[in-house]
């Protein structure tokens, strides 16, 4: 990618750890909120770079990861149904329901299928007006306009034969619940910068105040993530609270307006369970009572279903910043991304996926790039 490569350069690099490590004094624990910086952060050792005492914690920042085992349960009860297509991104398929995975479902028969845009379902329902096209709608503030504007589109266009099962999240109520946690740990953190991308940061600022921290809104290359730990440490060294921006080549303060008008055209907010941490209040998006006709939970009915979590993965506290996974005694064993226990292993934002790809703590060294 054009521009790429100024920000892994080696010798910046080793420049802003250094700073970092000139300025810290005492200890600091710092939490990425979102699963792509906890992927580059294991990737590229930035983690390993910092001096001891300032401590990397990864949040809940996976979607896939937080999406509660009984919308999994939900989603392979309808993707089985043989009047239904069930369309989903790559990562859904192989996360772990009480029994079964969607790909599971696909191995028996159900019409299973990998989109890349939600408004690729519009075109399949078109195309199969005998059948119902379902699209898993999970995610957080980034994949919400994609997914509003199908809604938008299906409804503009009179597609009867379309529905969205929706796990939308929401990134500052999970903060918020972090924070408020008694176990909480966590001093400052790095803003997820897609999600700013989309939404700004504005709503951040309040959050700053009321808890006295510091957030630094923050990107995804080894350069955007020492900066923003750097920043971060100097605004906690300093007593400084409030929210800095710089990511600012992708963010501002009050994000994509468009886009954030279209979500809210659509969706509405409301409480959400989260995988692992249990419900967080308006922590969630759900459809607006005018778009009631493309839930997908109503029109199949399928509320109603028990559900069974594994009694041995933790990745809910790893979720939390509580542990890491190399504290799962299932880590790497019974627990692998051919075989996972939990969510965070199988998605590509997953902090065990993230520890196991990239060689942590399996006698090997991680990729070099």
């Amino acid at each position: 990618m054009k521009y790429q490569q100024e920000y892994r350069d080696p010798v910046a690099a080793q420049k802003l750890r250094q700073a970092i490590a000139g300025i810290t004094t005492q200890p600091w624990t710092i939490m990425e909120v979102c699963g792509g910086q906890t992927h580059s952060i294991v990737k590229y050792g930035i983690d390993e770079l910092l001096p001891p005492m300032v401590e990397l914690v990864h949040g809940p920042g996976c979607p896939v990861c937080v999406t509660p085992l009984e919308l999994i349960d939900r989603a392979i009860a309808i993707a089985a149904r043989p009047e239904v297509i069930f369309c989903s991104f790559g990562d859904m398929l192989r996360v772990p329901g009480s029994r079964r995975d969607l790909f599971d479902v696909k191995a028996a028969g159900g019409d299973v299928r990998i989109v890349y845009s939600p408004l690729d379902c519009l075109k399949i329902a078109e195309q199969n007006p005998d059948r119902t096209v379902v699209f898993f709608a999970v995610g957080f503030e980034t994949t919400s306009p994609p997914n509003a504007m199908a809604v938008m589109q299906a409804k503009r266009r009179g597609i009867k034969n379309f529905a969205v099962l929706v796990s939308h999240v929401l990134v500052p109520p999970a903060m918020r619940a972090i924070l408020s946690s008694p176990t909480n740990r966590v001093q400052g953190f790095l803003g997820a910068g897609h999600v700013c991308a989309v939404m700004g940061y504005e709503e951040y600022e309040p959050l700053a105040q009321e808890f006295q921290i510091p957030i630094v809104v923050t990107g995804f290359e080894p350069l955007d993530l020492l900066e923003g730990i750097y920043r971060c440490v100097s605004m906690l060294e300093a007593g400084k609270v409030g929210v800095e921006n710089p990511y600012a080549r992708a963010v501002r303060r009050e994000g994509n307006r468009p886009a954030r008008q279209l979500v809210d055209d659509v969706f509405e907010v409301g409480d959400r369970k989260w995988r692992g941490i249990g419900t967080i209040p308006q922590s969630g998006l759900k459809l607006r009572p005018e778009f009631a006709e493309y839930d997908a939970e109503t029109r199949f009915a399928v509320r109603h279903l028990e559900v069974l979590e594994s009694d041995v993965c933790i990745s809910g506290l790893i979720l939390q910043g509580i542990r890491k996974p190399h504290d799962c005694p299932a880590f790497g064993k019974t627990c692998t991304p051919e075989r996972p226990l939990g969510a965070t292993m199988v998605s590509s934002e997953g902090a065990c996926a993230a520890y196991y790809n990239y060689g942590r703590y399996r006698g090997t060294t991680p990729v070099p790039v």
